[in-house]
């Protein structure tokens, strides 16, 4: 068996329990693991071959985000940001490339079930005993009430690994199916509704791409390009104007869109800079009673709760509003470029459906370039790309 193997399925292993205690250890174990895997095919005889055509766009995507640092409001955290970036993007094509000359075996698949029940299991365990583990890791002698929300974080690396496993066709046929009813059993128990949609989307497209493979990967090619290309421009006729029903998270979420957009509109070609959103002008101001009478928020209760919200805190919480915001038109045909190609790239069921899920979490939660997301995002795309061959097409 491979030694360059055991890096990559060490992490697939661990990470998915290790994020139900703290989300931001995904970054230091996706890079153990890269690193691993390529001093392990260095030692193997292996040497760097041509880099694959998804690179370029996603190089030109920094070099441009590099460049609309010259007029962020902070050039130090727009370059950090891209160096960040750049290195775990390096790290993970190397990789990619490494694992492609290792012989197929069962060890990643067999990982990533292993590291999926035991994250299932924790994330079920700490949810039902009010959050006795999470708390415990960090020494304290009560879960206050916010610890619940780390879990939206467990259940999002979850429901982005899961059709890893669930579509593996060397796993067992019953170990596949309780994965995937556990996972999404659980996803639907814990906090997070981006992560309840992204597990059954990310299902039910991985069971399209095993019936049709090719017109799934165009459909979700299609639908990224579509999406970041557009949406901004779409939103208004969208947005639902009565969001009286919605809990005030998602309620603020629908404000922080039509905030977003406003501000994309002032700077549409050039965008505001890389990593800018924190520093968006007003972005830190609060929704007043014309905005929240817009969104028929009326309510006295609406109107506490909305006192202590911004209009923007840190990102707008959308994959391809955060592109706009920042990078402008020329960075949002850059990501859509980018998507499209990745979504085309995935020749198996499982990696179909771990795009879609993966797609899914990034237009409602995280920050686009959120590093311990990023992380995971390539440490879902290196694992596709090392799953055995009969789990792909020829």
């Amino acid at each position: 068996m491979s030694t360059r193997l055991w890096p990559l399925a060490v992490a697939l292993a661990a990470a998915p329990f290790v994020v139900v205690l703290q989300n931001r250890t995904l970054a230091p174990i996706t890079l153990l693991a890269f690193a691993g895997v390529i001093l392990a095919g260095l030692r193997a005889g292996w040497r760097p071959g041509p880099p694959p055509r998804l690179v370029w766009p996603a190089l030109a995507l920094l070099g441009w985000a590099t460049i609309s640092g010259l007029w962020a409001p902070e050039l130090g955290r727009a370059l950090d940001s891209v160096l960040r970036l750049g290195l775990t993007l390096a790290l993970a094509v190397l990789a990619a490339d490494a694992l492609r000359g290792a012989p197929a075996t069962p060890l990643i698949p067999r990982a990533a079930a292993l590291g999926l029940g035991l994250g299932i299991a924790a994330a079920l365990f700490d949810d039902l005993s009010g959050h006795a583990l999470r708390a415990f890791v960090r020494r304290l002698n009560e879960a206050p009430v916010t610890l619940a929300f780390g879990l939206k974080n467990a259940a999002s690396v979850i429901a982005l690994l899961l059709p890893l496993a669930v579509f593996a066709p060397t796993l067992p046929r019953g170990v596949r199916v309780a994965l995937g009813l556990s996972g999404a059993v659980v996803a639907l128990l814990l906090p997070g509704e981006s992560a309840k949609l992204a597990v059954l989307v990310g299902l039910a497209v991985g069971l399209a791409a095993g019936l049709a493979p090719r017109a799934t990967r165009m459909a979700l090619a299609g639908v990224a390009a579509v999406l970041i290309l557009g949406l901004p421009w779409m939103l208004g006729a969208t947005l639902p104007r009565d969001a009286s029903a919605l809990p005030n998270s998602a309620a603020h979420r629908l404000l922080i869109w039509d905030f977003a957009a406003e501000r994309i509109a002032e700077r549409p070609v050039l965008g505001w800079g890389m990593d800018s959103s924190r520093a968006i002008p007003g972005g830190t101001g609060r929704p007043d009673a014309a905005m929240r009478d817009a969104f028929g928020l009326t309510s006295p209760a609406a109107a506490q709760w909305f006192a202590q919200a911004q209009l923007l805190p840190l990102h707008p919480h959308n994959l391809a509003l955060q592109v706009w915001l920042e990078l402008g038109l020329i960075g949002a045909a850059l990501m859509a470029l980018l998507l499209a190609m990745v979504a085309r790239a995935c020749r198996s069921p499982a990696a179909c459906g771990a795009f879609a899920a993966g797609l899914v979490i990034a237009m409602l939660s995280y920050g686009a370039w959120q590093y311990w997301w990023v992380s995971g995002l390539l440490l879902a795309a290196v694992t596709a790309g090392a799953l055995p061959a009969r789990a792909q097409e020829s």
